[in-house]
């Protein structure tokens, strides 16, 4: 382990230096995140997942520099250039930029204006310029030969050997890299002839400024823009200021000579450093860009896998559509499909009495408990017929999203699991499924589809995919799923299995049959001590032979619990049962060299509470009645919606008619925030008011704000949620929901 490294990654986390060494040498033994963040909390200090995540990325990321750095040194040695002080500069930082810039002058060149300059032996002359000791030119002359026809070329080739000089200075480029980042502005213009096609970027047309200040979604923007050839952009700062710093630094005499400088110098800063600085800022903004933008998909999927859900219960669901009918399909307690149909009860209601009677027949045949209703085209009208029949008994219906289930359904993951059934089946089953277990469900589409996201296509593919990957990782890890019912896509995420190991488990169960035990994890193909200590905690076995299978206790700790239930004069089935007992156990009774306190702690709140869902109680959501398209909206109206998504400028909310309002950030809260997050999560129901409505454009504004002050005046347009209490947990007291005062002020939208 470097200690250098441990020593910058402390430092930068302003964490201790034995949790930063500890922490490393768990992930460079093979333990996950998930694992070392839930079951080593002694050996990290309780860093969470978060923390032991960026500890990975910049142990990777000064791995990088390393690498870079011993690749410098060895060019530089073969060079024979290599002197005490430049080693010591390479050896000081750790910095990619600056470590390029060291690295500069002794970068193999291909061919330059200054080498060709120095190939007919202008070198010298350049060096006697750039002293500027003698203030006139005249040596000029003497430069002139078969390749040099006159003395103003000669003093050409000089400047152009002084410009390259001036942008290999480390020195320099360190000053205008902070005059970069300080004053530098993004400025874009529309390409002539483009203003009608890049109608959407108008914003954008004629626009300045500072960099360092532009939130993520305008530097996407742009940057798209530019892609798609609308804009043209760049980035510096002012150009006097910069030429500044070159003069003061390189213009040291008067004179021809000091002249001769100073246009190379401008020379240098216009044809060189401009653009080399440029682009590595262009660069640099667009990976923050990337990394906010990024976070914000990480986090709205965090909240859209940890969805509530109904639990294991019969459902019907229905793939809305007009003219080529709803599909519906009916799925048991886990999610298995035991039939599909069509049926057509919105187009011209022909066939609205037979659907009335197939839906009855199978809600009764099949025990449904929910229906479930995709939020497509249809999805509110279909929702309303439903609504209406008299089932007998209670049946709830729900309003589903179905982003992402037609990727879902054309997948080879939807064709190896039903072969025999064409997509819109698929397409039923996986908006069923939703319902039942959002988490197990989504897993198996690729995040980008799920939409969610905010300018998820602009953004590095590379950094995209990991970060959403570890959200994944965590959200399973941290629910926990069943190993005698999970797929092998939901399995894969487990920590210490991946998709091979994760198809072997269930090739096991398939030929032994359901696990009785964790300790039979041993026994599947390639699961070894390894991955066995990485993902039991994270395995759930229901009515095993231990209690303890079916909690997030560790088989490490087993024995622990055995000698806490034994201390008790009880089994461990009473230990976890009864309250009593356990507020008898005193944890510091069981530290020992490898379990301390937190462990302990731990152990305790599961045993109270095993296998607890963290999700939250799914709960039922009713748009306004008589509020089914656009055109039925109305500045004014305080209507009740669900968060859909949230981006950086604000969140999207789904009011019933197809098109999502905006809710900008500076309408989110009646006090000042920076992120949405603050204000809402996804999925959340809410209550907005109506500011504008641009039907043309499709487009709605939306603001939250005074929620306390007019929730009276509307009740007619808006209905709360209704919990759907879930028996593997007790139903919290909901808050009411409120209304929000109207503003009617304009509000000018920036989607793009």
């Amino acid at each position: 382990m470097n200690p250098k490294h441990i020593a910058l990654i402390s430092s930068e986390l302003g964490i201790s230096s034995r949790q930063a060494e500890n922490t490393m040498n768990l992930l460079s033994e093979g333990s996950t995140v998930p694992f070392i963040s839930r079951y080593r909390k002694e050996v990290t200090g309780s860093l969470d997942e978060v923390q032991i995540g960026r500890i990975e990325d910049l142990q990777k990321r000064y791995k990088e520099v390393d690498e870079r750095r011993e690749f410098i040194i060895k060019t530089i040695t073969e060079q024979e250039k290599m002197t005490p002080e430049l080693q010591e500069k390479l050896e000081a930082t750790w910095v990619l930029a600056e470590l390029e810039d060291i690295y500069l002058p002794y970068k193999p060149k291909r061919k330059t204006r200054a080498t060709v300059a120095i190939e007919k032996g202008l070198e010298p002359l350049a060096k006697l310029l750039f002293d500027q000791q003698d203030g006139n030119t005249a040596a000029a002359e003497t430069f002139i030969n078969e390749q040099v026809a006159t003395s103003e070329e000669a003093l050409k080739g000089a400047r152009d050997i002084i410009a390259e000089w001036i942008n290999e200075n480390a020195e320099c480029r360190d000053k205008l890299r902070k005059l970069f980042t300080h004053t530098g502005k993004l400025t874009s213009k529309v390409v002539e002839g483009k203003e009608e096609e890049g109608n959407k970027y108008k914003d954008y047309f004629e626009f300045a400024e500072d960099l360092r200040e532009m939130p993520s979604h305008r530097v996407l923007a742009i940057l798209r823009a530019e892609s798609e050839g609308i804009l043209f952009s760049s980035i510096a700062p002012v150009e006097e200021d910069a030429m500044d710093i070159l003069n003061k630094q390189f213009v040291t005499g008067k004179g021809a000579a000091a002249e001769q400088v100073g246009k190379a110098a401008t020379d240098a800063y216009k044809r060189l450093l401009r653009p080399s600085l440029e682009n590595e800022f262009r660069a640099g903004a667009k990976e923050k860009a990337d990394g906010e933008a990024i976070d914000v998909f990480a986090e709205n999927l965090r909240q859209l896998l940890l969805a509530a859900p109904l639990g294991p219960k019969a459902v019907i669901a229905i793939d809305p559509g007009y003219r080529t009918g709803c599909k519906i399909v009916a799925l048991d307690n886990q999610g298995n499909m035991l039939d599909h149909d069509v049926i057509f009860p919105l187009e011209k209601n022909y066939k609205r009495d037979d659907a009335e009677a197939l839906l009855k027949k199978w809600a009764d045949r099949y025990d449904t408990a929910a229906i479930a209703v995709g939020n497509g085209t249809a999805g509110r009208e279909t929702e309303e017929f439903v609504k209406k029949i008299d089932f007998g008994k209670k049946i709830n219906v729900f309003m589903v999203n179905e982003s992402g289930a037609s990727v879902y359904s054309a997948s080879e993951v939807a064709r190896e699991e039903f072969p025999d059934q064409d997509v819109t089946v698929r397409g039923a089953v996986s908006i069923g499924r939703r319902l039942i277990d959002p988490l197990a469900e989504l897993v198996k589409i690729d995040p980008k589809s799920i939409g969610v996201g905010q300018y998820q296509h602009d953004v590095n593919q590379s950094n995209l995919k990991q970060s959403l990957d570890r959200v994944v990782v965590s959200c399973v890890n941290n629910v926990g799923v069943n190993l005698n019912t999970a797929s092998k896509h939901l399995l894969a995420y487990i920590s210490g299995l991946g998709p091979s190991l994760a198809e072997n488990i269930v090739k096991y169960r398939k030929e032994n049959g359901a696990f009785s035990n964790r300790m039979q994890l041993k026994k599947v193909h390639r699961l070894g001590d390894k991955a066995f200590e990485q993902c039991a905690g994270f395995l759930r076995i229901e009515n095993g032979d231990n209690p303890l299978d079916n909690s997030a206790v560790h088989p490490e700790r087993y024995a622990i619990v055995a000698e806490m239930a034994a201390k008790q004069h009880c089994t461990i089935q009473e230990l976890m049962s009864k309250d009593d007992l356990r507020k008898k156990i005193n944890a510091k009774d069981y530290i020992n060299e490898e379990v301390g306190l937190l462990t302990l702690e731990d152990i305790l709140k599961e045993l109270a509470k095993p296998s607890r869902d963290p999700r939250d109680e799914i709960s039922i959501f009713e748009y306004a009645e008589g509020i089914h398209k656009i055109e039925d909206v109305k500045p004014g109206m305080v209507l009740p919606g669900v968060v859909t998504n949230i981006t950086a400028f604000g969140a999207f909310v789904d009011i019933g008619v197809k098109q999502d309002g905006l809710v900008h950030i500076s309408h989110l809260s009646n006090k000042f925030i920076s992120n949405p997050n603050e204000a809402v999560k996804l999925n959340q129901k809410v209550q907005v008011t109506v500011l504008e409505v641009d039907a043309m454009r499709k487009r709605i504004s939306l603001s939250m704000k005074d929620s306390n002050e007019k929730a009276s005046g509307h009740q007619q347009q808006q209905s709360g949620p209704r919990k759907e209490q879930r028996k593997d947990k007790p139903a919290r007291k909901e808050e009411p929901l409120n209304d929000f005062q109207a503003k009617l002020a304009a509000l000018k939208n920036k989607f793009n």
